[in-house]
């Protein structure tokens, strides 16, 4: 019912799974990923509990061959069990059980693995793999581009519901900003990959708003505009990304173009002007009536 990824970033050693089912919320039951230590992806006749049991073992040290070796060791329901692991090292393990619903099979290459069961075709994991190699981008580009594999080969028999992305740091710096890059889920959407492919572009925006944050409570205000312009950049049409732009923008005294990104946030709900209003007091916006009324209202 499910074809998902699990893989380690070479480069920077994080981790993470993908994974599109036609099934009701599969992020919260197959994908599984903690900082530092691995990744898991349970399927088919899905045991969750795999997920944090596998973690687990991993997190002792134990390879991910012999994680999911124990793992599946004393289930009775083996032969219907889709379970794929990596570790912190880039070991990889995989297991299709005989009695899972063809077409069902997976792909193991350099620091990844790619299973699928329940699907159109034979061919969507070997697609999962190629495609993985070939992408380019960052860790979350390629895992999403053999997720797009699989569905071009036809994917879940039954279509498309749910997807999830899961992509963790590769140490655990006790920070779950730094540490989780994407926890993402669709969990209910005639497109999900597409949906998902959103997501990725809004967090990846919003990311920057935070590094915005950041550098603003650090003094760096020009630091701080140049991380909401991108932000607002990548999400031009997003009020809450033209708003702080144009609080940052206001800030190092550049009151017009501020005006210009604040007003139509204000028209389509005055909850913002009741929240620049506030800005003051909280030291986000100079303490200036008369740069908050120009900002605030219509001076023709």
């Amino acid at each position: 019912m499910t074809y998902s990824i699990v893989a380690r970033d070479p480069d920077s050693g994080a981790l993470g799974v993908a994974v599109q089912s036609h099934f009701f919320g599969v992020g919260s039951l197959v994908a599984w990923a903690e900082p530092g230590i691995g990744a898991v992806a349970t399927q088919s006749v899905v045991e969750p509990a795999y997920g944090p049991r596998g973690l687990e073992l991993m997190r002792k040290g134990t390879s991910a061959p012999e994680a999911l070796h124990r793992t599946l060791a004393d289930d009775p329901q083996e032969p219907y069990r889709q379970l794929a692991m990596i570790d912190r090292w880039g070991r990889v393990a995989v297991h299709t059980g005989g009695s899972c619903i063809r077409e069902a099979g997976h792909r193991v290459g350099d620091q990844m693995t790619a299973q699928a069961n329940m699907m159109r075709r034979d061919t969507v994991w070997g697609a999962m793999e190629a495609a993985y190699r070939s992408a380019e981008g960052d860790l979350a580009d390629r895992l999403l581009a053999a997720l797009d594999a699989a569905e071009a080969e036809g994917g879940d028999i039954r279509g498309r519901q749910s997807a999830a992305l899961r992509i963790v740091a590769a140490r655990d710096t006790g920070s779950p900003l730094a540490d989780v890059t994407f926890d993402l889920r669709v969990e209910d959407n005639p497109e999900p990959l597409r949906e998902l492919r959103r997501l990725v572009d809004n967090k990846r925006a919003y990311d920057k708003v935070d590094a915005g944050d950041e550098l603003a409570a650090a003094g760096d205000a020009e630091g701080a505009l140049e991380q909401y312009a991108a932000a607002h950049a990548a999400l031009p049409d997003n009020q809450e990304l033209a708003f702080w732009h144009g609080v940052a923008l206001a800030g190092v005294g550049r009151e017009e173009e501020a005006r210009e990104l604040i007003r139509p946030a204000i028209e389509a709900n005055d909850g913002w002007g009741e929240l620049l209003r506030r800005l003051p007091a909280a030291g986000l916006l100079p303490d200036e009536p008369e740069l908050l009324a120009k900002l605030l209202y219509d001076t023709g």
